[in-house]
């Protein structure tokens, strides 16, 4: 008769990691909560979270939304978010919490959303050296950020071009810290880019929208601005390091070999 295998012993680092990669979800969720406050021209209540508006750049999807943060009821959501955003033509919903988000897919489904899911991703390997990037302001970015709108929306109108290259204005008011970062070329000119929020008080730092222009792909500008970004944030005392990357597409392989590892989702509902 041969003797039961004993059991394995408890990873007492088991429940203490993931406790502590709660903690790190939850801070980043307050800080995404916090920003989307700031930024907005207005808000309005809404059950489990508000309405972030900004009438300058009603165009922009990403200035017009409904953030879930807390408990809401799925089935009422999309009635809320009408009434919410009644005076615009689009309807976009975030739900930080991942299960929260699954209980809305249906009900916004119905209601005639589509779902893109968003990873939050967390730096977690060791901080680069500082890249070369440098920081700039925004006329200097606004005929790269033309052109690279164009290129991912050949079809969108002019003026919806030009909001979303003149919605960055609005991001300085997100946070107490707001810079733009770019990689240049041998000419001077930006060939890639990216934003960076820094909350010091918190310890958290978000890396948002890291582009490189069509002519420059492939040339390392990338790893500059990030690298750059991440040594930035480190020195002022953000050890919360994250950015946002869509689940479907490469970039996110790109960021894990770079040191970042997945610690949640959003779910992110639009319907136009």
């Amino acid at each position: 008769m041969t003797a039961a295998a004993p059991a394995p012993s408890p990873d007492p680092a088991g429940p203490r990691a993931e406790a502590g990669a709660d903690a790190e979800l939850r801070r980043i969720h307050a800080f995404l909560a916090a920003f989307t406050r700031r930024q907005a021209e207005r808000t309005v209540p809404v059950p489990g979270g508000f309405a972030a508006l900004d009438d300058t750049y009603a165009l922009s999807y990403g200035n017009n939304y409904v953030l879930i943060d807390g408990p809401t009821d799925p089935d009422a959501l999309p009635g809320h978010v009408d009434a919410a955003m009644a005076p615009l033509a689009h309807r976009a919903v975030w739900v930080l919490d991942a299960a929260t988000g699954e209980a809305c897919a249906g009900p916004l489904a119905r209601a005639g959303y589509t779902l893109t899911t968003v990873l939050v991703m967390r730096h977690t390997g060791p901080v680069p050296e500082r890249g070369g990037a440098r920081e700039v302001d925004l006329p200097a970015l606004r005929g790269p950020l033309t052109e690279s709108q164009r290129r991912f929306l050949p079809d969108a109108p002019e003026e919806v071009i030009r909001a979303l290259v003149e919605r960055r204005t609005a991001r300085r008011r997100g946070a107490d810290d707001v810079r733009f970062l770019a990689s240049h070329d041998a000419w001077g000119e930006p060939a890639s880019w990216a934003d960076l929020y820094l909350d010091r008080t918190e310890g958290v730092a978000q890396i948002e929208d890291l582009v490189t222009a069509a002519s420059h792909l492939g040339q390392g500008h990338a790893g500059v601005v990030l690298d750059t970004a991440l040594r930035t944030a480190a020195e002022a005392g953000c050890t919360t390091r994250f950015l946002t990357a869509l689940a479907d597409d490469w970039p996110r392989h790109w960021y894990e070999r770079r040191g970042f590892v997945t610690v949640g989702s959003v779910h992110c509902f639009e319907r136009t």
